[in-house]
């Protein structure tokens, strides 16, 4: 989906452009990607399983772009790729069209700057643009943090997989499913 570029204010006094993910930010995102599955252990890839190429890339930014029923939000600060969220419908059925689910990534430098909420906002509205009725996610429920920003925004739990992730450590983390009604 294709939207206006916004500008929001950090904590700081940057300023973070929020616009879509286009196909000329393909190399920063495989970059953006693996450094924040490094920086935090709560994504559901670790670094070696980003194995895609630029070119992939680009035509994956390329179809979001395209698809109207999804968005894909770039943040970007100094001219650097901060963060990216997105937003895909839950699935083709009549059943479930109403339903998208929202995925957010963020690079550490850049936790507590307003990012993540500014970034939650404009996705909402993108979402309810689209048509969608129910907002969804998945969080891992050790991440306290992440938990904390999506009831901020408006997200309620609605229930739990037990041992939904296994860490290479062995151990298994339970996650969460929240929803937001649009």
């Amino acid at each position: 989906m294709r939207f206006a570029e916004r500008t929001i204010a950090l904590k700081d006094g940057r300023t973070c452009i929020l616009k879509p993910a286009t196909p000329d930010l393909a190399e920063e995102m495989i970059e953006y990607m693996r450094k924040t599955a490094v920086e935090t252990p709560f994504l559901t890839r670790y670094p070696d399983e980003i194995s895609d190429t630029a070119d992939h890339e680009r035509e994956f930014l390329a179809g979001k772009l395209e698809d109207p029923h999804s968005a894909m939000i770039a943040a970007v600060v100094d001219g650097k790729l901060a963060g990216n969220c997105s937003v895909y419908g839950a699935g083709s059925k009549r059943k479930v069209r109403h339903r998208c689910m929202m995925g957010i990534a963020l690079c550490e430098e850049y936790w507590g700057q307003g990012i993540g909420t500014a970034m939650i906002g404009y996705l909402t509205e993108l979402a309810k643009q689209i048509g969608y009725e129910l907002m969804e996610l998945i969080v891992v429920a050790d991440n306290e943090r992440a938990r904390a920003l999506y009831q901020k925004c408006g997200f309620i739990e609605s229930g739990r997989r037990y041992h939904g992730m296994k860490f290479d450590d062995g151990s298994y983390h339970d996650e969460i499913f929240m929803y937001k009604e649009l």
